[in-house]
């Protein structure tokens, strides 16, 4: 028997309810995007090293569930939360996130002035920032650096990677690079867009622009830190 995704499953009588955008709910759907997983049509999980984003996007969907501290085999610590919500499980479907994700996910159907919003989500959830600084040239000068800069999002599905690519790119008038990457003992390619230390410096300050938005501290810490003086206002 073939598996009908939830929103085209015939025997669910009950509309699918769309729950009323925001910007908090468009960073949520960044962190799903990314990080969450839905079982069996109903049931929303989301597991993160950082405590701190599964509290953001239980506030950012007005939950209250509870938080559990998992073990993993590898001796980390992963923070989880459930919520059971079948009507929100079919919502997400319809806008591109539906089971078994991962490999599979695509272009997101997203308002159009939410886009950087999502985005902080989805650099949250599976970015990193990148920002060191370098000494050049020691060979003649200890007072020389340069700042190296990167905004990385990854992923395991190109097409998703390739829709982020063209709306950022249009949005902001910055020109990303998506790079392939297959380890040994993956099973699946690796997706990354990267962005490049003039592009960052363009990209970062609009998706951190409202200082009282949800982010995850340390990530924004990190780019907002840099010593190349982003104009963050």
């Amino acid at each position: 028997m073939s598996h009908v995704p939830p929103h085209l499953d015939g025997r669910r009588r009950s509309p699918v309810a769309a729950p009323e955008w925001s910007p908090r709910l468009g960073y949520a759907i960044g962190l799903i995007a990314t990080d969450g997983g839905i079982t069996r049509g109903r049931t929303l999980g989301f597991p993160s090293a950082d405590r701190e984003l599964v509290v953001h996007l239980l506030k950012c969907l007005h939950k209250n569930n509870k938080i559990s501290r998992v073990r993993t085999l590898t001796g980390g610590v992963v923070y989880r939360t459930q919520i059971g919500d079948a009507a929100f499980c079919r919502w997400l479907a319809t806008i591109g996130i539906s089971e078994r994700k991962s490999l599979t996910i695509g272009a997101l159907k997203i308002p159009e002035d939410l886009l950087l919003v999502v985005a902080r989500g989805l650099l949250d959830g599976d970015g990193s920032i990148i920002n060191e600084r370098a000494r050049a040239d020691t060979g003649r000068r200890n007072d020389y650096y340069w700042e190296y800069l990167q905004t990385k999002f990854v992923c395991a599905s190109r097409p998703h990677l390739e829709w982020l690519k063209a709306r950022l790119d249009k949005a902001v008038g910055i020109n990303g690079l998506i790079i392939t990457r297959t380890a040994r003992a993956q099973r699946h390619a690796c997706y990354t867009l990267r962005y490049s230390k003039r592009d960052s410096h363009r990209l970062l300050p609009m998706l951190y622009r409202d200082t009282t938005a949800p982010r995850l501290a340390r990530k924004w810490k990190s780019g907002h830190a840099t010593h190349g003086a982003i104009d963050w206002s």
